[in-house]
């Protein structure tokens, strides 16, 4: 009856949440989308996003909250990453289980860094200013079966450029599924779901308000049984077909396929290291440039575990001579307690 209440609260806050979206979609472009970006080595490394493999690897639940397990009980997550122009992105995850409740606090932020006052001619005007992203993550997974597990999170969300600031409140909702061996693991999730309750300014119209960059995805994973290879496809941005900017001639299967991200994980049964490499077209027709070679679209990462510490890297490329470089740290509070 419990399990039944659980599925009944998630199809009513969908119900209430996606017409207040439809809403506001036609108020103007999206905001807050450093939601996008992947918050831990992990996720890069499988191409920036990936709803479906369950482990002991907490960061997983930042794409889809179902994806908390008996496996991320006390588990504390840190995670950094450098990207273009000094910006930096952080994260850090902390799990807790009750019975067959999955709990999950967490935060990630972007720092844009310090930037000098210009007019719009480039010209500088003396004095510097800040800009940063916040976004707290509260989450909560429930087992239904030994097969299946329903997440929800509650996400506020705070932007704050020089003197313009803004106020969201975003959820994400997902389900996962995976086979009693586990080499077959299915995730959906309907990530952002949520509107602005303070916009950035006023116009004629009174507050200009945009919406968050609502993501539905479905992703499926594979182990294979006679060999440590797994392989992950990920579909995002499901709701809806067109994700190309600006661009008036994309081939059907061109746009298809922006819709996919492939990930390759060597991963031994011991788990105690892993190697994985992936390929995001989207970011590569995005990315990149006419007559000049770029990894963009491409991303390796690997992890091992040392003593009770889980160590991970990641490496991609959005523009030419521009790497992104992503460091996770992860240790399990339980092994300390033993």
């Amino acid at each position: 009856m419990k399990k039944q209440k659980i599925i009944y609260l998630l199809l009513l806050w969908l119900g209430v949440a996606l017409p207040l979206q439809a809403q506001i979609e036609g108020a103007g472009s999206s905001v807050f989308h450093f939601l996008d970006l992947p918050v831990s080595s992990r996720i890069n490394a499988l191409g920036g996003d990936n709803v479906s493999i369950a482990d002991d690897d907490i960061s997983m639940a930042f794409g889809n909250p179902a994806l908390l397990t008996d496996r991320t009980d006390k588990v504390l997550q840190l995670n950094y990453a450098y990207y273009l122009a000094g910006t930096m992105f952080g994260s850090v995850l902390y799990g807790h289980n009750y019975n067959d409740n999955y709990f999950a606090a967490g935060v990630h932020y972007l720092d844009y860094g310090n930037m000098a006052y210009a007019d719009e001619n480039g010209n500088l005007m003396g004095g510097m200013f800040t800009a940063k992203d916040i976004c707290i993550n509260l989450m909560y997974a429930r087992q239904l079966g030994p097969m299946f597990r329903v997440g929800v999170a509650l996400k506020p969300i705070v932007s704050v450029y020089e003197s313009y600031t803004s106020f969201a409140m975003g959820t994400d909702v997902g389900g996962h599924f995976q086979t009693a061996d586990t080499a077959f693991q299915m995730g959906l999730t309907l990530r952002n779901i949520g509107w602005q309750l303070k916009t950035f300014y006023e116009d004629d119209f009174g507050q200009h308000t945009e919406m968050l960059p609502l993501n539905l995805e479905l992703g499926l994973s594979y182990r294979l049984k006679h060999a440590p290879i797994r392989l992950s496809l990920t579909m995002h941005n499901l709701q809806r077909w067109d994700i190309a900017p600006m661009e008036a001639d994309v081939k059907w299967y061109d746009m298809l396929f922006r819709h996919t991200i492939w990930a390759v994980d060597i991963v031994p049964k011991s788990e105690k290291f892993y190697l994985t490499l992936s390929y995001n077209h989207r970011r590569q027709a995005e990315m990149n440039l006419t007559d000049v070679r770029s990894l963009a679209g491409f991303a390796l990462g690997a992890g091992v575990k040392i003593y009770k510490f889980r160590l991970g890297f990641a490496l991609s490329q959005y523009t030419k001579s521009n790497f992104t470089y992503q460091v996770s740290l992860s240790t399990d509070i339980n092994s300390f307690l033993k």
